[in-house]
């Protein structure tokens, strides 16, 4: 074997060092990142150039359906592959980054189950990705502990009283700039996903658990069986029996909720679930069907809930598809984030996500997830409520749902408009999300919810939609006068905010921050006539390290 084809991935010079990043970055695991870059690299490649042909025939032909060759699949007797004894129980998951003070909260929190997130929770600057790596280290090995500036300490507790963690690695359209084989990038996915199992496959076992993972940004079956192969090298590779791994896969694209039950097969010896993701869903409808004409137009993110027809046909489809393939269905998130000054803004919030758990658990889900820790009992007693002491309720086989392809995008049944508040609002949380993100900050706390990648990817992509779509206001700044949405319109707008934030913040903050850019980024992302594919690959670029 040539010396080229075994060597191992390389650290860019320009990475910087990380605090015991060498108990990471091993030669053992860099040989392993090596092995999966040359082995899978090259489909990835592939299967990125096939969404661009995707996406086209879709702006061709303004519909989707449901794959024929794979009727089969659709049509066959088949169950995934049992939930091992960690993911019996889902019916509170948590999630958020991997840093230090996020480890040791969330594996307290009394959620089941921690998504672990590299990906949009996590803006990834060369610490977050290997210091992530280490705090997971560190938690299974218990020797993680956290003072925050004001003094307070976190510590683990009990060990039959944490979480479940169930990683997230980035998608399959990111790079990691920062570690190269034979000169090309790895994708961030294989970074994320290879340096935890490597370093914590046996580790999970021996505390009962394994190596368990949530799979983002899937667009179709095909990026389910390279992940399934991913598998099956690694588990090989390190000497972990096969069916160790198990991984959920986020059904948080248009094109893959025409293919659940394809995806479930490709990792049935592997797969646990799947998962219902709002803002990106929405995000890949805007994208696949942004120049379909004014039927495909989305009104303001905040007026597409989850009563929504085809979300509805979307969610109700999700939970048949697992229950019939003995996989858990995870609903989505509840995003916000209590206040400790207004116990008004509370209540009304917690109304809201009781109404949201409850239906949930009604509708059929296993579980679902919540974004801050005090959100985790008014889960926990939605589905306490249906579930009792049963684990899951997989046995409801929701038979009575018959989804249609044309109901998954049927968007004119909805009869809410885009408004010009929702503008303001989408340039607003598109600014202050990707200021937080360019500063390392992928989890930020906005409005009282807590927001990640795929609220700024919905934001700048309906200013897009809206903007070529040549939406008209009914209302323009409580005028009272109609008012079309025009690229002009956008960067008053944005001005305007940009100003109030410099006001808000002080002349001292706005100036340390990263203001500027994340306004100039923001305008290019939304009203650029060539669509980014994804608000990150620019938004990277911009990253300090």
């Amino acid at each position: 074997m040539s010396a080229s084809s075994s060597s191992p991935a390389v650290v860019s010079p320009a990475a910087g060092p990380v605090p015991r990043g060498e108990e990471v970055l091993t030669p053992q695991a860099l040989a392993f990142l090596g092995d999966l870059h040359r082995r899978f690299a090259p489909r990835r490649a592939e299967l990125l150039e096939r969404r661009a042909r995707r996406r086209a025939e879709i702006a061709r032909t303004a519909t989707l359906d449901f794959l024929p060759e794979t009727a089969h699949v659709r049509d066959g007797d088949w169950q995934v592959a049992p939930a091992p004894a960690a993911l019996q129980d889902r019916r509170v998951e948590i999630t958020g980054p991997t840093d230090r003070k996020m480890t040791i909260n969330a594996l307290n929190s009394g959620a089941r189950i921690w998504l672990a997130d590299f990906e949009d929770a996590s803006a990834p600057t060369w610490e977050n990705v290997v210091g992530g790596q280490l705090n997971l280290i560190d938690a299974y090995e218990r020797r993680i502990d956290f003072t925050s500036p004001e003094g307070k300490t976190y510590a683990l507790k009990d060990a039959d009283e944490l979480a479940t963690v169930v990683t997230r690695p980035r998608g399959w359209h990111l790079d990691e700039r920062h570690l190269t084989v034979d000169g090309e990038p790895i994708p961030g996915g294989l970074v994320d996903f290879g340096l935890y199992f490597f370093h914590n496959a046996q580790r999970l076992i021996d505390l009962g658990k394994g190596p368990y993972f949530y799979l983002p940004k899937t667009e179709s079956h095909l990026e389910a069986r390279l992940w399934n192969d991913v598998f099956v090298f690694a588990q090989d590779r390190l000497g972990i029996p096969q069916g160790t791994v198990r991984a959920t896969v986020l059904i948080e694209t248009i094109t893959a909720a025409y293919e659940m039950e394809e995806i479930l097969y490709e990792l049935r010896d592997h797969a646990s679930g799947l998962n219902a993701g709002r803002w990106d869903y929405l995000f890949s409808i805007v994208k696949n069907f942004r120049d379909g004409g004014p039927r495909f137009v989305l009104p303001d993110r905040n007026a597409v809930t989850m009563t929504a027809p085809f979300m509805r046909a979307y969610t109700e489809l999700l939970v048949r598809t697992c229950h019939k393939r003995g996989a858990h269905a995870i609903g989505g998130m509840a995003a916000f984030i209590p206040s400790r000054r207004d116990a008004e803004v509370n209540r009304v919030a917690f109304e809201k996500v009781k109404a949201d758990k409850d239906r949930e658990a009604g509708d059929g889900f296993d579980g679902s997830w919540v974004a801050h820790p005090d959100l985790v009992p008014i889960a926990r007693a939605s589905f306490d409520a249906v579930l009792g002491d049963r684990p899951h309720q997989k046995d409801r086989l929701r038979e009575d749902v018959h989804v249609t392809a044309e109901q998954l995008i049927d968007i004119a049944s909805l009869h809410a408009k885009p408004t010009f508040e929702g503008l303001r609002n989408a340039v607003q949380v598109g600014i202050r999300y990707i200021e937080a993100w360019l500063r390392g900050l992928g989890a930020v706390a906005i409005f009282n919810l807590m927001e990640d990648a795929a609220t700024a990817e919905i934001s700048r992509s309906q200013i897009w939609q809206w903007t070529n779509a040549g939406v008209v206001f009914d209302d323009v700044e409580g005028t009272g006068q109609a008012g079309k949405a025009t690229p002009e319109l956008v960067r008053q707008v944005a001005a305007d905010e940009l100003t109030a934030i410099r006001d808000e913040v002080g002349e001292d903050a706005f100036a340390t921050g990263k203001w500027t850019e994340a306004y100039e980024l923001l305008l290019r992302t939304a009203l650029d006539t060539e669509y980014v594919d994804f608000l990150t690959l620019p938004a990277y670029e911009l990253l300090q390290s």
